[in-house]
């Protein structure tokens, strides 16, 4: 009968390193064995054994806080717990799997952001006559708004969609965001205002609203991060933005 081997021989016959079984003793997974004459620690068959369970256990997912419940158990509550923990990686797992989704999505582009409603009102710019720097900061700006105001979100989406059945106001649109390039004090400006004003005037059902902003506590600030994005790229909008609300406040139009 063999007086047992030394941890670094445990360690290689278990295939853990020795850090791992010392780890495993003060976790209380496995019993420390009696030192021989010599005062080293000599590992049995018994430890062995427990050292591959704990080993195997632990390389299949189940947390080390949990291990000793179920080796110390009957066979019943044994195979009871190891359903539990395969309940638990399998939930693990699908989550992965979404993870690795959305990755995989973000490296094709930024859509994942966005529901399927929202990337359509998008992929109609192009064809309307949007450029690429529009599409990306509409996307930009929807984002921001479903992230600020998620509970009117899809009334704001319905309020896009009617407004781009509308050829006139889709003009008027194009025309204000290339006017974001203008400079501040470009007198275009002040005309351009009157006529966006007029054109909300004649029909408010076109103006997009942010609803429930008035029901906030901080809902100047969340106005302000919306209203005033894209600005640092379009620096007309602060100017041209400010005139046209000033001219439909002027004319009793209701806006928040």
């Amino acid at each position: 009968m063999t007086d047992g081997v030394t941890i670094s021989q445990a360690a290689v016959f278990a295939g853990v390193t020795v850090k791992t079984i010392r780890h495993y003793h003060k976790n209380g997974l496995v019993d420390e064995p009696a030192r021989d004459h010599s005062g080293y620690r000599r590992y049995g068959s018994t430890e062995l054994l427990r050292l591959v369970q704990v080993r195997t256990l632990a390389g299949a997912g189940v947390p080390l806080a949990g291990i000793g419940t179920i080796l110390d158990a009957g066979p019943e509550d044994f195979a009871t717990a190891l359903v539990d923990v395969e309940d638990n990686l399998t939930a693990k797992i699908d989550e992965l799997v979404a993870r690795r989704e959305t990755l995989r999505q973000l490296a094709t582009g930024d859509r994942v952001l966005l529901p399927p409603r929202a990337c359509a009102l998008l992929d109609r710019m192009p064809g309307l006559g949007f450029d690429a720097d529009d599409v990306r900061t509409a996307h930009e700006a929807l984002v921001l708004v479903r992230a600020l105001m998620p509970e009117g979100f899809e009334e704001y989406l319905a309020q896009i969609e009617h407004g781009l059945e509308d050829p006139g106001h889709v003009a008027v649109i194009k025309l204000t965001w290339s006017a974001g390039k203008w400079a501040p004090d470009d007198p275009r400006i002040e005309e351009l205002a009157e006529e966006v004003a007029a054109h909300f005037i004649a029909d408010p059902s076109l103006l997009p609203t942010l609803g429930g902003l008035r029901t906030r506590q901080d809902g100047a600030t969340r106005h302000d991060l919306l209203t005033h994005h894209g600005e640092d790229e379009r620096p007309g909008w602060t100017r041209l933005t400010a005139l046209i609300e000033q001219k439909l406040h002027a004319a009793g139009l209701d806006v928040p």
